[in-house]
């Protein structure tokens, strides 16, 4: 007898779209099967008539552990930062299974235990599946960097790095969480070892000497409020942060992808890497997709912002084009909050504040906006939405597929829902920049391993559910463009 029974819905399979009836057993898919075919004896049954049956979406970029950590800080005193509990409420809310986090690696000692200690905030305080990215910088010693293997071995196989410290030295000192940037002679070695060991090397990438001589004309020019950060952040240190690293990752033949391209630079270099058959991918936000630099100017149009910065409407329009035609790979939200108050508390380049409230209207806003306007396939959905992040995070067949064997993680999509979003209908904080935005379709009901974590209104699951995903890079979407 099977658990779970789903009928009568448009599954998104690995090789397209169709009416098919999925049985779950022991949280997992046991059978796809022609409607009509499988036993209704099933513990639970579930109509999905008239609605799409999506993978559950894998958000690859989040920041949580780190706000709940010590040492870190916010603009204004007293108001909490978002951890796994509330990303991951925000995440199954919406449609999204499976959430990627981040970890500094040590310089010594045990190196896999170090980044599980860092992620100790994690079990039982989540409702959807989690793992993390482990992020080295100029802080990291050679022999850490030599023995990055134990960690792509252990199921940590993505390493973040930012080619940028974002933010130059203040005196008093910010109190926002410091970047330390990854020098090129670390970069290299890094590249080197990932190569080897099979794993993905995650880049934030921006030309730092050009970011930080911004700032210094930001300063003698006048322009250092808030709406100005897209000027610091500009299109140029993309593009030159972008070829620097592909260069040092071709010399190497370390497999790569650029986490929140912002623009039409960013993709062209993207493009022309791939299209010279490295294996380069890219990651957008759907904050770029949505909005672009002039929202800034807005009374409150530090909201918008994530690093590195919000483009120019054309870039955005360049974005659509790079996600459509394959150059892009999977959206994503640097997910990392705390409220309205605080969000908005950075009044000028410097201190505004990054990440964003995202991450409960990706799935929802990315089928309006990708499916519906822009006549995306159901399949490239699934796509850029849950299986190529699957696949180049290592998580792929078990995650990002609906296909036997693979987990039952399911998003349950009603294309008849229209509606202006508000704050009612979402469940994080007390603002998002998607507020008053039109959607047709959204996640109605969210099945985790066979459990059903919301349905229609009402959350089901609870913050044990969630567990460490077990994960490995099958080697060849590290030697190509492998979609």
């Amino acid at each position: 007898m099977l658990d779970l029974l789903i009928t009568g819905g448009t599954v998104v399979l690995p090789n397209g779209a169709a009416v098919v009836d999925v049985g779950v057993q022991d949280g997992r898919v046991a059978v796809v099967a022609a409607p009509g075919t499988l036993p209704d004896d099933a513990v639970d049954i579930l109509d999905a008539t008239g609605r799409i049956v999506t993978p559950g979406g894998i958000e690859p970029h989040i920041h949580a552990a780190a706000n709940v950590r010590p040492g870190a800080h916010q603009l204004v005193a007293g108001v909490p930062n978002a951890g796994p509990l509330e990303h991951s409420l925000g995440a199954i809310w919406g449609g999204t299974t499976t959430v990627v986090d981040f970890a500094p690696a040590p310089s010594e000692g045990d190196l896999v235990g170090g980044v599980h200690d860092f992620l100790s905030v994690w079990p039982g305080n989540t409702y959807t599946d989690y793992s993390a990215h482990v992020i080295y910088s100029n802080r990291n010693s050679a022999d850490s960097i030599a023995r990055v293997g134990e960690l792509i071995g252990n199921d940590f196989p993505s390493v973040k790095i930012f080619t940028t410290n974002i933010r130059p030295p203040a005196d008093p000192p910010l109190t926002l969480t410091p970047i330390a940037r990854i020098d090129n002679g670390r970069l290299a070695d890094l590249t080197a070892q990932l190569a080897r060991h099979d794993g993905v090397l995650a880049v934030h990438a921006e030309d730092d000497e050009v970011v930080m001589y911004n700032y210094l004309l930001a300063q003698q020019r006048g322009i250092w409020d808030w709406y100005n950060v897209h000027l610091i952040h500009s299109k140029e240190v993309e593009d030159l942060a972008f070829r620097d690293v592909i260069r040092i990752a071709e010399q190497n033949g370390a497999g790569m992808y650029f986490v929140h391209v912002t623009g039409s630079d960013g993709v062209n270099a993207v493009a022309a890497a791939r299209s010279r058959g490295l294996a380069v991918y890219g990651e957008v936000l759907t904050l770029a997709l949505s909005f672009n630099a002039w929202q800034y100017r807005e009374a409150d149009g530090m909201k918008y912002h994530t690093y590195p910065s919000l483009k120019y409407p054309e870039d955005g329009s360049d974005l659509w084009a790079g996600l459509l035609g394959n150059n892009l790979t999977f959206t994503a939200t640097d997910s990392s909050f705390t409220t309205y108050l605080d969000k908005t508390a950075g009044r000028n380049v410097q201190d505004i504040r990054g990440g964003n409230i995202g991450i409960e209207i990706r799935m929802g806003v990315n089928y309006t906006e990708a499916v519906v306007k822009r006549g995306m396939s159901l399949t490239q959905y699934a796509n850029i939405t849950s299986t190529n992040a699957a696949r180049l995070l290592g998580m792929y067949p078990r995650k990002g597929a609906i296909a036997p064997g693979s987990d039952a993680d399911f998003a349950i999509i009603d294309p008849g829902i229209r509606k202006r979003l508000t704050m009612d209908d979402l469940h994080l904080r007390d603002y998002s920049p998607w507020e008053g935005w039109e959607v047709q379709g959204w996640p109605t009901t969210v099945i985790l391993r066979g459990k059903v974590m919301v349905d229609n209104g009402e959350l089901l699951g609870d913050p044990g559910d969630g567990q460490l995903v077990q994960r490995r890079i099958d080697p060849a979407v590290l030697q190509r463009p492998a979609f």
